[in-house]
């Protein structure tokens, strides 16, 4: 099979905690598809209940991918995911499979569809210099060089600005001219459905809250500390995952319970809202789901992604 005539390729998307592994595995069992992982924190092995990984039973009802399968020691970049996304794929069509992906890590499903950016090797004198500055001297330094980005990009984001301004030092052009030259994505080039599960704010927050409250009394705080025992470098991206940060705050002493939970709510609520933000720009015109209402719905009854 080639193409169009594979199997579909089915993304489901939206904010954390709105039910979108409940869906894709309903989906799953419905089509006999197999669900590949789309979330940033789901690929390390090192966190299974602080991200709501599936769980044994869950995993059992349909086959899954790219779940814990990454050291925390490692990196895994968008272009990283992406190429073993694809493999994923193909292994699912080989099998004469579907393939669902779910997550709510936009950048991963963006990355898949329309490829990767060739970005030049960023100069190592250039990069060091970045990275060495606060983040709201490097986003005044953004203003100037590349004010497209700077408005575009949260000022607190350390990350992205320091990729915003590095790319642009390093190589004289803005990161939205090598955007533009994106190559390697699945658009176009097999059948993509997808859609994208939403409820309402104040739900999305009640569940949150419920959610990482059965997460505190079973076992995320342990798992956690297991993690911090290996004593990785500060910079491991399985750090900065939602929740680690505020329990090492609680192991260390300087919090109790009480402001851990409210902390790592807080930080969650924030998520929901950036993630329903990326939702309303750049999954514009894929299928809303609502969870009680997906699981009679076969795949062919999502959104088809246009050729671009």
């Amino acid at each position: 099979m080639h193409g169009q005539d594979r199997p579909p390729v089915a993304l489901i998307a939206g904010p954390t905690a709105g039910g979108k592994s409940a869906v894709a595995l309903a989906l799953a069992e419905r089509s006999g598809a197999h669900i590949i992982n789309a979330d940033a924190s789901q690929v390390y092995a090192d966190l299974a209940l602080l991200t709501a990984r599936p769980d044994e039973s869950e995993m059992a009802r349909a086959p899954h991918h790219l779940f814990g399968h990454v050291d925390g020691l490692e990196a895994c970049s968008a272009a990283r995911w992406a190429e073993e996304a694809r493999a994923a794929i193909a292994a699912a069509h080989a099998a004469g499979r579907p393939a669902i992906l779910v997550g709510g890590t936009g950048l991963y499903l963006d990355t898949l569809l329309h490829g990767i950016a060739p970005v030049p090797e960023i100069d190592p004198a250039v990069r060091a210099a970045v990275r060495a500055l606060p983040v709201a001297q490097a986003h005044a330094a953004l203003q100037h060089e590349d004010p497209q980005a700077a408005a575009r990009l949260n000022p607190g984001d350390t990350a992205r600005v320091a990729r915003a301004l590095e790319v642009v030092r390093s190589t004289g052009h803005p990161l939205s001219h090598w955007q533009q030259r994106r190559a390697g994505g699945i658009a176009g080039t097999l059948p993509v459905r997808a859609a994208v599960v939403l409820r309402p704010r104040e739900e999305l927050a009640a569940r949150a809250d419920t959610r990482l409250a059965a997460m505190l009394r079973g076992g995320a705080v342990e798992e956690v500390a297991a993690l911090l025992a290996r004593n990785l470098p500060a910079d491991r991206p399985v750090l900065r995952a939602l929740g680690v940060r505020e329990i090492a705050a609680l192991l260390a002493g300087e919090i109790d319970h009480a402001a851990t939970h409210a902390r790592i709510l807080k930080a969650t609520l924030a998520y929901q809202k950036r993630q329903l933000t990326w939702a309303r720009g750049r999954q514009a015109g894929w299928t809303v789901l609502t969870p009680d209402a997906a699981h009679p719905l076969a795949l062919e009854a999502l959104a088809v992604l246009p050729v671009p």
